[in-house]
This record gives C-alpha cells, sequence and structure tokens, in this order.
C-alpha cells in the first residue's frame, strides 16, 4: 500500500459526505415544495367553500321590489346611467348613493327618462305608474342607499303653515319667487313652479336637491320643518287657492304694476272721454 492510500480515503469520504449532504438538500426542497403544493390546495380548497358567502355578503340578494325595478331598470335605463347605475360619462351620472329620494322625484315627475340631453329637465307626463317608480326606487337604494322620502302621501297635515311661510321666504322664494311661481336661472336653467307638485315631490325634491336646487337635508332642515314649508305651499301658494281673486300667474310687482298701469290707464281714458261726453 502506498504512502497516498489514507488520502484517497479521506477523498473517498468526503465525495460520499457531499453527495449525502445533497441528496439532504434534494429531499428538504422536495418536502418544502410538497408542503407548498398542500398549502395551496388547502387554500384554494377553503376559498372554494367560503368564498360563494362571501359574495353574497358583499352582493346582497335584491328585494322583490327592488328586482322589479332592476328589470324596469335595465330596460329603460341602463342605456344612459349604466349598468349597475354606475353612469356613462356625458350621458347620465352614476345613481350610486343617490337614494329613493331622487328617483321619486325625477321619475315620479316625469323628468325622467330624459328623450336628449338639455340645459334642465322638465316636468312631463311620466312614464312609470307609482308602482314602478317605487319599485325603481327601491333598486337604487339598495344598490347604494341614500336619502328616503317618509311614508305616506300626507306630509304636511301636522305641518305649521305660519313658520313654513317664514322658512320658505328665507330658503326658497329667492329662486321659486315669492308666489311660488319659480324664475329664471343662468345657463338656461329655471326654478320651476311649485303649483303641480305633490307633498311627497316636495320632500323629495328637498332631499335630493335636482338641478340647481340646493340639498336641504336633516341638518339644514329638521323633518317638521320640511313639514313646515309644505303645509305652507299647499295652503297657500297653490294657484287654485287664491282668496285675492285673479292671481296674474304669481310672477310677482312687476305683472302686478303692469295690470294695475293697463287698467288704470284704460279706466282714465274712459272716464275722460265719459266726462267729456256729458259735458
Amino acid at each position: 500500500m502506498t504512502s497516498d492510500t489514507p488520502d484517497r480515503h479521506r477523498g473517498v469520504l468526503a465525495r460520499l459526505r457531499r453527495r449525502a449532504a445533497a441528496r439532504s438538500r434534494g429531499r428538504r426542497r422536495l418536502g418544502a415544495a410538497v408542503r407548498l403544493l398542500a398549502a395551496l390546495m388547502l387554500a384554494g380548497g377553503a376559498y372554494t367553500v367560503f368564498a360563494p358567502g362571501l359574495q353574497a355578503q358583499d352582493t346582497p340578494q335584491l328585494s322583490g321590489a327592488a328586482a322589479e325595478g332592476k328589470a324596469l331598470f335595465d330596460v329603460s335605463c341602463i342605456s344612459c346611467h349604466g349598468r349597475n347605475a354606475q353612469g356613462i360619462e356625458g350621458r347620465g351620472p352614476s345613481l350610486v348613493g343617490v337614494g329613493a329620494a331622487s328617483v321619486e322625484f325625477q321619475v315620479g315627475t316625469g323628468r325622467m327618462p330624459m328623450a336628449r340631453q338639455e340645459a334642465q329637465a322638465e316636468r312631463k307626463p311620466r312614464v312609470f305608474t307609482s308602482d314602478e317608480v317605487r319599485q325603481l326606487g327601491q333598486y337604487v337604494q339598495e344598490l347604494g342607499g341614500g336619502p328616503q322620502v317618509p311614508a305616506g302621501n300626507d306630509l304636511s297635515s301636522e305641518g305649521d303653515v305660519a313658520a313654513g311661510g317664514a322658512l320658505f321666504r328665507i330658503n326658497c322664494s329667492s329662486c321659486h319667487a315669492f308666489g311660488g311661481g319659480g324664475g329664471a336661472l343662468s345657463s338656461g336653467k329655471f326654478a320651476p313652479s311649485l303649483n303641480p307638485a305633490t307633498d311627497r315631490q316636495i320632500y323629495a325634491a328637498m332631499l335630493s336637491g335636482p338641478q340647481n336646487m340646493p340639498v336641504f337635508g336633516d341638518n339644514q332642515l329638521r323633518p317638521e320643518q320640511k313639514a313646515d314649508i309644505i303645509a305652507y305651499i299647499q295652503e297657500t301658494l297653490k294657484h287654485d287657492r287664491d282668496p285675492g281673486g285673479f292671481n296674474l300667474g304669481r310672477y310677482g310687482p312687476s305683472t302686478e304694476g303692469l295690470a294695475i298701469f293697463l287698467v288704470g290707464i284704460v279706466a282714465l281714458v274712459f272716464a275722460s272721454l265719459w266726462i267729456a261726453g256729458k259735458s
């Protein structure tokens, strides 16, 4: 045996150790890969089991009225307001968060659906029935919440007419005029006449702030103050309730002054002619 035999043995042992270490690292890596794959499969299985419940929680089932409203929306409103009422730029705004009050005012007064984009949506005969308006409002309400009109059609029975008159003159007369006949605003817009408006439509307008109208939420006007304003409008500003007679369109002192001038001048002319004829 030569003297280099121990060195060869040590080299062989070192190579064997390295191979054993390499095999051990390979087994560890393989074991880690198996554990990772098992963890991924477990996570995927858990997601498959629990995801339907989470999805149902994020997108709750619609009530019966809201489901009917969605069917109406998909036929008549989706072309402008988009899928799920998220809006389409240049065609219609998002309705998420506007609440049932906005739908009740816009659709209940015939302002929506609009035939074309204009400076302002005008009141016209409505397309939907009262039940359909309620269903559309419920659908929008369940999409994103928002203000709602209280239940009932008579919202002014408990209102104070005198207090409502003071509130109307402070908050509403600058646009709708003291007689409620409406008036012109900028950029082709206008404040409409309040004569055809119902209790619920007036309440919905105060909650939603359509067109240029500011929003009068419960922080600005309490519900009982809204009832006072509605009582004042319905009691004193309706065109069929004019204790003084002919209302001259309720356009204010300009028409009244013109009527007085014309009537007065004509009366003076006839009086002068009559006096001249008698003399």
